[in-house]
């Protein structure tokens, strides 16, 4: 286990649900008594059991499987998220991981210190002052005093919450909880750091701060396991990510893929639910995204670059995914020059016209359609809606209608290869769902230039003065 961080095998974890209290008092004594007085079993029968076991002893409870045999391994210095409906079982996961639960069944190994952010001030007294708090937080995660005076200032820098740091923890915000819960957390020099949700709490600073200092903990080699419902943050942090569902591991792959399976799979509707789910434990899920993306970057590097934009015909995307149709249907995605031409090879600074049609299998309200430009990774880099909100989308479309969508933009994008979605959403049950989507649903280059001085993803335009001053005479 020497390269292997965590290591996790056929872990499982059952709860038991009680219908009432006095549940859960029959549940103590009366197998107890059975086991004892076996020959009166008969008497147990006037006792309302709706369960018995193979041998026939009363049991009170439903199980519950927050896990159900989940294997999988992360290598140290690997960043590794798990993403998942509410319910799925990450925090159980995360916990089981962490020690602070017991398995059902299975066995977890890791190897290294380990820091984790579970719950906003988990360990922490209410009682206590904040830097009370940072020395018993601590010595829990097992630094030494002298480490943590050392650490203190550097600790109570992060977290920022000036003098409320000599306050009992109870007068704080949850926000001032988690960044001292997070100060210390990352100051301790983890080998393994487990972050759950808590990043989501805080100001835009606080968070961009938090980001920073994962990436330079990631940089000294410690291992991450992170928990976001952000398909964005997973993509932007992670070398790989995990999808739970139901207490199951459905899928590990690349980070941009596997988000888009957990996004195809959220928006489904109920009825198609179980099949989109056993379509994703059986589909290929990270070789294929892997290769598209590979196979894009070498097209790029290895044609030369033409003058004018193009259309190549090998430049199509193979990891498209489709969300399920609530009555809308995405087809005929392109991106076309201001003349009417078909390119996916694109020069930079030049405007152009990105397409699809959508046809509507039945009638739809306050609908608006969507796209998004993504790097090879997954990173949204943005897009634009046709309506700001609601109550400016298109009120009322009937069935059967098909609606010509164009989105102009201005091509601000360094040379490399990146892909589009397209999209339409409607009010269904008063709430705005996806009537149809597609993950990346167009692919496109935009070619290099010889004398280009942009550097990056995105041209801001700059522009550069180099003023030479007079040197110094020598005397």
């Amino acid at each position: 286990m020497t390269d292997v961080a965590i290591r996790v095998e056929n872990l499982s974890k059952c709860y038991q649900i009680y219908d009432a209290p006095r549940d859960r008092l029959k549940q103590f004594v009366m197998p107890k008594l059975h086991r004892i007085v076996s020959p009166l079993k008969r008497c147990f029968s006037t006792l309302h059991s709706p369960l018995t076991t193979s041998q026939g002893v009363p049991i009170y409870y439903k199980e519950f499987w927050a896990l159900k045999d989940v294997s999988f391994e992360i290598k140290k210095g690997e960043t590794v998220g798990i993403i998942g409906r509410n319910g799925s079982g990450k925090s159980t996961l995360l916990q089981l991981i962490c020690g602070t639960l017991n398995p059902t069944g299975g066995s977890v190994q890791t190897n290294g210190r380990i820091a984790a952010l579970l719950e906003l001030g988990s360990g922490f007294n209410p009682e206590f002052t904040g830097r009370e708090n940072v020395y018993m937080n601590a010595a829990v995660l097992g630094l030494s005093k002298d480490e943590v005076d050392k650490r203190f200032d550097d600790i109570a820098a992060f977290a920022d919450i000036g003098q409320f740091i000599e306050q009992p923890i109870k007068a704080y915000s949850s926000g001032m909880v988690v960044r001292l819960s997070f100060a210390v957390a990352i100051n301790v020099d983890p080998e393994i750091l487990i972050v759950d949700e808590a990043l989501s709490v805080g100001d835009e600073l606080f968070q961009r701060k938090c980001f920073s200092r994962i990436e330079a903990i990631k940089q000294n080699g410690a291992t991450i396991l992170f928990v976001s419902h952000s398909g964005a943050q997973v993509v932007d942090l992670c070398d790989r990510a995990l999808l739970l569902d139901a207490g199951e591991l459905l899928v590990s792959g690349l980070p941009k893929h596997v988000v888009g399976k957990y996004q195809k799979l959220l928006y489904a509707p109920a009825e198609k639910r179980n099949e989109i789910r056993t379509a994703i434990v059986t589909s290929p899920h990270s070789s294929l995204g892997q290769q598209q993306e590979l196979s894009g970057q070498a097209a790029s590097k290895a044609k030369e670059p033409e003058p004018q934009e193009f259309y190549d015909p090998h430049l199509k995307p193979q990891s498209t995914i489709a969300y399920e149709s609530k009555g809308a249907l995405i087809e005929q995605p392109r991106i076309l020059a201001l003349d009417g031409k078909q390119v996916n090879s694109m020069r930079r600074g030049q405007a152009y016209r990105y397409c699809y049609r959508v046809g509507f299998e039945r009638s739809a309200v306050n609908v608006r359609f969507g796209m998004l430009i993504k790097t090879v990774s997954g990173t949204e880099l943005g897009g634009a809606v046709s309506a700001p909100n609601g109550q400016c989308a298109v009120p009322h479309i009937l069935a059967g209608a098909i609606v010509d969508i164009e989105f102009r933009f201005q091509c601000s994008l360094n040379p490399g290869v990146y892909f589009l979605n397209a999209g339409v959403v409607g009010v269904e049950g008063g709430e705005e769902t996806y009537l149809h989507r597609l993950l990346d649903a167009c692919m496109f280059r935009v070619l290099p230039e010889p004398a280009g001085i942009s550097t990056g993803i995105v041209d801001f335009g700059c522009i550069h003065e180099v003023s030479m001053l007079e040197a110094a005479q020598s005397v």
